[in-house]
């Protein structure tokens, strides 16, 4: 397994830092309607800054991971065949270059930056970083979690503390589901304190593994949104697993990741969205 040392970590949050102020900041509030482009779907888009900062970690990560297998999000979307060697990688690194891009092409600062080191199937390094206010959430296993400050003052993470379901806050992205799922799940969702989406792993991550709010289930199971955030959110304390019953992996693509704060709490969960 691939051991990421403090002074490995310390260099990807730089060259995320780098990346971030060169390719992603000065982007922001000045996207125009020749700097978007749509991929899938009318809503899911690209921009300048998600290709410039994607090139940009990609050579860093290869620099420091010579032998790693480099999956970012937008080389995957160029070929998608990439995604298929993701499982037999002996060490990958999963860049998500700009995570909610909706929200950035649009003017809104709900946006990350997300990098993960896999190694052997597993999450050796997760790192999300905000470029707006220069933070880090990060994580590495069974180091804990941590928020690192633009000063470099770490605080550690801890999730939310166990509640009732109907006094739990969490993230359901109802227009994700198919529309069998969204009808059975849309009244289920009444069952708790509040619901909402925010279209950006990055920050959804972060209110779950800081304990702001209790749970999160995802419909789209795309390694540079999960392979970070749910190591960071199990380093805090966290209890994850696919609706399924099955544990989370990095390579997976199918499925629907529940995260909550604790093993009874994920169960008393799932219960009320059966």
């Amino acid at each position: 397994m691939t051991i990421i040392s403090d002074t490995v970590l310390r260099s990807l949050m730089e060259d995320m830092r780098q990346a971030g102020e060169v390719e992603v900041l000065p982007r922001f509030l000045g996207v125009t309607a020749d700097g978007i482009r749509a991929k899938t779907a009318p809503d899911d888009i690209v921009t300048d800054a998600d290709l410039g900062a994607e090139r940009r970690l990609s050579a860093a990560l290869s620099a420091h991971f010579p032998e790693a297998l480099i999956v970012g999000e937008e080389a995957v979307s160029a070929d998608p065949a990439l995604l298929d060697r993701l499982v037999d990688a002996e060490v990958a690194a999963i860049i998500d270059p700009v995570d909610g891009t909706w929200n950035f092409a649009h003017g809104v600062p709900l946006f990350g930056m997300i990098v993960a080191i896999v190694s052997g199937g597993k999450t050796v390094a997760g790192l999300i970083h905000y470029p707006l206010t220069g933070d880090f959430l990060v994580a590495r296993p069974g180091q804990g979690a941590w928020h690192v400050a633009r000063d470099g003052t770490r605080t550690r993470l801890a999730v939310a503390t166990p509640v009732p379901v109907s006094e739990m806050s969490g993230f359901v992205p109802l227009h994700m589901f198919s529309a069998e799922e969204q009808a059975a799940f849309a009244p289920r969702v009444l069952r708790f304190g509040r619901t909402t989406t925010w279209r950006c792993s990055a920050f959804e991550y972060r209110m779950v593994a800081t304990g702001a709010m209790s749970f999160s289930l995802n419909a789209d199971m795309k390694p540079w949104d999960h392979a970070a955030g749910e190591l960071i959110h199990r380093e805090a304390g966290g209890h994850s697993g696919l609706l399924s019953g099955e544990t989370y992996r990095p390579a997976m693509t199918q499925g629907r990741l529940l995260l909550a704060p604790d093993a009874a709490s994920w169960e008393a969960i799932r219960a009320s969205l059966s």
